[in-house]
């Protein structure tokens, strides 16, 4: 029986499951995913190769997620990868009915979808932007690319955004050695 690694038990942990309406439906369009288990709150959550993030967003767009309520990324651990993720929400249905009647029922939710890019920490950590769909991605890409050295190509921004320009390393990664000094450069 092979020896289980850090990074091999976090890939059965994060298994597929049962599709939800989203996975089903990209699928009959054919668009390839992973189902994976929703979240704490319900979330339908599916696994984009990063080649496919772009069509697969686009193709969510079209059928109504129209905003994009948070990106961002983790880190597994050690030995395991990096993690770029994109809440998609349908606001329009939502905002249709609050036009129509004046309130929304009491508990009712926006449909939502969790897309999530999964990247080897020691590979190409190179992933499509999705700037050019949903402009709020421009300071969370940057901020994920800063934390986490995750680069969005196409991204019409892609530099640090919260630590310094000459920042050695990626300060939320679980393998990140803080720096003993750091000296501020003269910006005059």
């Amino acid at each position: 029986m092979p020896e289980e690694t850090p990074a091999t038990a976090t890939a059965l942990e994060v298994s597929a499951s049962a599709p939800g309406p989203v996975s089903i439906w990209l699928r009959s369009q054919g668009f390839e995913h992973e189902a994976l288990p929703a979240d704490h709150l319900g979330v339908e959550v599916l696994g984009i190769e990063a080649d496919g993030l772009t069509f697969v967003a686009t193709a969510l767009k079209a059928a109504g997620f129209d905003y994009l309520q948070c990106q961002g990324g983790y880190d597994e651990g050690p030995g395991g990868r990096l993690v770029s993720f994109y809440h998609l929400v349908k606001l329009a249905p939502l905002a249709d009915q609050l036009g129509q009647t004046g309130a929304l029922p009491a508990g009712q939710r926006p449909e939502e979808v969790r897309l999530k890019v999964f990247l080897e920490r020691h590979g190409t950590l190179t992933i499509p932007s999705l700037y050019g769909l949903f402009r709020g991605a421009d300071w969370q890409e940057r901020e994920t690319f800063d934390m986490f050295g995750i680069v969005y190509e196409g991204h019409p921004h892609p530099k640090r955004l919260l630590m310094p320009e000459d920042w050695k390393g990626w300060p939320l990664r679980k393998d990140y050695v803080q720096p003993d000094f750091y000296e501020m450069q003269d910006a005059y």
